[in-house]
Parts: C-alpha cells; structure tokens; sequence
C-alpha cells in the first residue's frame, strides 16, 4: 500500500490517494476540495482513480467529491446513512462557515455499513461506524498494513469537535474506546487534520481519552 496526502482548502484537510502498487488502481479519500490540484497529483503519480471513499458528510471532507467522480467517472463510496442529512445540507453548511462557494447536495452511489469490506487492487480494508463526530462517520483499516484512515474521529492528542449538527461526546468516546482502542496499540492511523499517531500512542498520552 502507498499513499500521497495533500493538503486542501483553507481547513489543512488530509485529502489522501491511496494506491494499490501491484495494480495501480487508486482512490482519493476525503477530497474536500480543489479538484485540480488533486488530479494533478494523480496524473503526476501515474495511478488510476477506481473510486472516492468519504469517510463522513462535512463540507471539508466531501467538497470535490462530485466533481472528481464525473471527472474519472468513478463511484463515490461511503459514509454510512446516518450522514445523508449532512450531505443534503451541504449549501447550509457552506453558510455556516461563511464560504463563497456552495457545494451541491449529493447522494453517495453506495452507503457504507459497519463491518464491510472495500478492495482496491490487493488491497482489503474494514469498515468501522465511528459516529460522534458526525452521525454517519466510518474509518478504512486496512488490517494486514495496521494502518488506519481515520478522518475526524480521533486525532494526534485530540478528538473530533462534537459541536457541529449531528456531533456527540459521549457517543465519539464511545465509538472510540469499543471500536478503536480494542485494536491493537502498533497500528498507525492518519487523521483528517494534521499529523500521524498510533492507537497506543493516544490509548496512553491523549488528554481526551483519561
């Protein structure tokens, strides 16, 4: 497995193309924007976009997401139902963070639940529901490389903000300590915003996890 982060829109968002480098099949995860700049990241690369994955429905994570699938005439995968009212007021969350730019409401072509499994060439990764941060929130681990897409749910020394619409404390400790802290403390995950950790990392030293 290899993958490529880019930084995209004024939110630092860890929009990543992940590859298969047997197949050179690729996905984008989270292209919260500037559509652009992520195909030239993929053209210079050299791999071939199968799919988008979302892990959740905030603007900052799902912005390009229309875009690009009618650009590589991919499917957009994921997140889990429990987002669909967030992706439907996408123009009002575009408001509410006083954007320029409105982002249409959309429909992903295939709703993710807990426990599935996506491919991506050789690649195999779960699905776990993590809501809290938002409703509808999913996480891809890809077991056999211990290596987590995190999106928002839980951060280097942090934890995703619950006051946005849908968001909940007690239910994001909750997807947190019965979904993510019951793996194992080696595994490295990269979250939507900023740097990398490991699960055993925040199990000890996160202030939000004590």
């Amino acid at each position: 497995m290899k993958y490529h982060i880019i930084l995209v829109t004024p939110f630092k968002q860890n929009c990543t193309l992940v590859w298969c480098e047997k197949t050179g099949d690729a996905v984008l995860i989270d292209p919260g924007g500037e559509a652009n700049v992520l195909s030239q990241v993929v053209k210079k690369i050299g791999v071939a976009i199968t799919e988008i994955w979302l892990t959740h429905g905030h603007l900052d994570h799902v912005g390009a997401a229309i875009e690009l699938a009618k650009f590589y005439d991919v499917p957009i995968i994921g997140p889990h139902p429990d987002d669909e009212p967030l992706l439907a007021k996408l123009p009002e969350q575009c408001q509410m963070f006083g954007l320029d730019t409105i982002i249409t409401p959309f429909k992903p072509t295939r709703w993710l639940m807990n426990g599935c499994r996506l491919h991506l060439g050789c690649l195999s990764f779960y699905v776990l529901h993590c809501p809290g941060h938002s409703p509808g929130h999913v996480v891809f681990w890809n077991k056999s490389k211990k290596f987590i897409f995190m999106g928002d749910v839980l951060f280097n020394g942090s934890i995703g903000r619950t006051d946005l619409p849908g968001g909940d404390l007690d239910t994001l400790i909750k997807s947190i300590r019965n979904q993510l802290l019951l793996l194992s403390n080696d595994i490295v995950f990269l979250p939507g915003h900023g740097p990398k950790s490991t699960l055993g990392y925040e199990r000890w030293n996160n202030p939000f996890l004590q």
